[in-house]
């Protein structure tokens, strides 16, 4: 019982940051700048891989060229390019986010959760770090997901227990990103932040996961930016690393 209650918890720090943004538009819109240049450059790509597919499909394909049926093979290599670009983007969106607009980003979390003293670093200092974790971050990630993705071809057990699964490691991760700030600020390394999380695993459930559902929806991503950042700070603030 507790665990689902932490889970819940973990859902309700998402919407106090919905409500502290909702209340401090400013900020609301201030958080949304990275987040319209990320969907900017994901949307370009996008854009350019699906008109390309079909080429880049025959440039990958080249063992395919005597074959009768190479131009039904390459549209679903195309196709599977694709929806793996996309996926690749919802997985790497936040991550791309937080690297473009740290400086805003850490602007937003200190006024969600002022600290009387904190560990402070130029961003330009910082940035390498960010790139390199969320790299880390990244490499876990596909360490989970490819696995899973190819059990979604296993009938039954892939349209069930599969997206569930991948849910809760996506959401994880999400949570594992959004509340590097946050924790950076009290001067949590990588390793520190991930034991913080494993100790709280259900409250970063919670958030992560609801925060990836609605993830999945592109442009609203974009406008839940902000939010997830400020429930982030308020999660680590208040459950992770109570400060008076």
């Amino acid at each position: 019982m507790r665990s689902v209650r932490d889970f819940t918890s973990g859902v309700g720090f998402f919407f106090q940051g919905l409500g502290w943004v909702a209340k401090n538009g400013r900020w609301w819109m201030f958080g949304l700048i990275p987040a319209l240049v990320a969907f900017a450059v994901y949307v370009g790509v996008l854009i350019f891989l699906g008109t390309n597919a079909t080429d880049v499909a025959e440039f990958l394909t080249p063992f395919a060229d005597s074959w009768s049926w190479r131009e039904l093979f390459r549209t679903l290599v195309g196709i599977a390019l694709f929806l793996g670009g996309l996926a690749l983007a919802v997985l790497t969106f936040t991550a791309l986010t937080l690297a473009i607009g740290e400086p805003f980003y850490e602007k937003l979390s200190a006024a969600v959760d002022p600290l009387a003293s904190e560990h402070e670093q130029p961003w330009w200092r910082t940035l390498p770090r960010s790139i390199r974790d969320s790299l880390v971050t990244l490499f876990y990630v596909l360490l989970f997901t490819i696995p899973l993705f190819i059990l979604g071809f296993v009938p039954v057990v892939g349209q069930t227990a599969v997206p569930v699964l991948g849910a809760i490691v996506s959401g994880f991760f999400l949570t594992v990103e959004l509340t590097t700030i946050a924790m950076e600020r009290r001067g949590l390394a990588r390793k520190a932040r991930f034991a913080v999380l494993r100790a709280n695993k259900a409250s970063a459930l919670g958030f992560g996961v609801v925060v990836f559902l609605l993830f999945l929806v592109p442009f609203v991503a974009v406008l839940a930016m902000p939010a997830a950042v400020a429930g982030a700070a308020l999660l680590v603030r208040t459950r992770l690393t109570p400060t008076p």
